[in-house]
């Protein structure tokens, strides 16, 4: 484990304009040396399961702050100093150089590859979709809802999952939209909704608490499927515009801890299975085609 130094349990303020945060990074000068020498670097969380958070023991946990512990640790930087935020302050943080790197579910979208460099992905978060302990309507696609009229599907009001149903071609007369997850899956066990669609992370999420019972996920579910591809959030690291060389150090070693099996171990504590798993060969680039640097 990571001797980890002290825990910063406050959000930042957000930082200046964008031309205030360009003119701080216009100057700054790549840090991969520093950290390497140092054996130090300091991460963004923003205090999310399982992404990056805070045990009720004071300890940080998380999916990404074990992937940075199993992929930098192997390079000699063991000494990690984890600060927590609110996610809207990640960004503009590491712009501002308060930490080093955004290590905590950021999915690559092509406005964020515009401000920031992405390692590759680590995972494909898709649609996971809840539904009656062992799936007695057979659900296994939207295809599948939009075949039978008589089936109910729920999902949150305005997020990029209920998207996805609508251009999949579920029918707006057979979704219900919640405004949060909880009331949701409450529809879904009251048996007022016969599925609820989610990101697969918080469909895991839900999963997990003790007190919810007699519902699962739908494996396998096929989601939206746009130019040959599953649509799909794929989580990375960010990076400064001018750490690209501890951003490639970073994608070398991830790539071995891919090929060891330490990234499938990582998943599988977090709940995570081979249907989130990034697929083989995908980039960053590939991901940012106008803006990879």
């Amino acid at each position: 484990m990571f001797a980890l130094s002290k825990i910063f349990v406050a959000a930042l303020m957000l930082v200046g304009t964008p031309a205030a945060i360009g003119a701080h990074t216009a100057h700054a000068e790549p840090i991969k040396d520093r950290v390497l020498e140092e054996g130090r670097i300091t991460i963004g969380i923003h205090n999310r399961a399982p992404w990056g958070f805070r045990t009720e023991a004071g300890e940080v946990a998380g999916f990404h702050p074990d992937m940075i512990e199993a992929v930098l640790g192997p390079v000699g930087i063991d000494k990690v100093e984890f600060v927590v935020m609110d996610f809207g302050a990640l960004i503009p943080s590491l712009l501002a150089r308060r930490i080093d790197v955004v290590a905590s579910g950021m999915a690559i979208t092509p406005v964020r590859c515009e401000q920031v460099v992405f390692s590759d992905p680590d995972l494909a978060i898709g649609d996971g979709v809840l539904v009656k302990a062992d799936n007695p309507l057979n659900i296994h696609s939207y295809a599948d809802i939009a075949a039978n009229p008589q089936i109910r599907l729920g999902g949150g009001r305005g997020s990029s999952n209920t998207e996805n149903a609508l251009k999949a071609g579920v029918p707006e007369t057979q979704l219900q939209q919640f405004q949060s997850v909880e009331a949701g899956v409450a529809a879904l066990l009251a048996g007022r909704i016969d599925a609820a669609t989610y990101s697969s992370a918080t469909a895991i999420s839900v999963l997990k608490d003790p007190n919810i019972k007699g519902i699962e996920r739908a494996t396998p579910f096929t989601g939206l499927v746009e130019n040959g591809r599953e649509a799909a959030n794929y989580a990375a690291i960010a990076f400064r515009p001018e750490d690209t060389a501890l951003r490639d150090l970073y994608n070398e070693s991830l790539r071995e801890r891919k090929a060891d099996g330490t990234v499938d171990t990582i998943m599988a504590k977090y709940d995570f299975t081979s249907a989130e798993a990034a697929p083989e060969g995908l980039t960053a680039r590939e991901l940012c085609p106008d803006n990879y640097r």
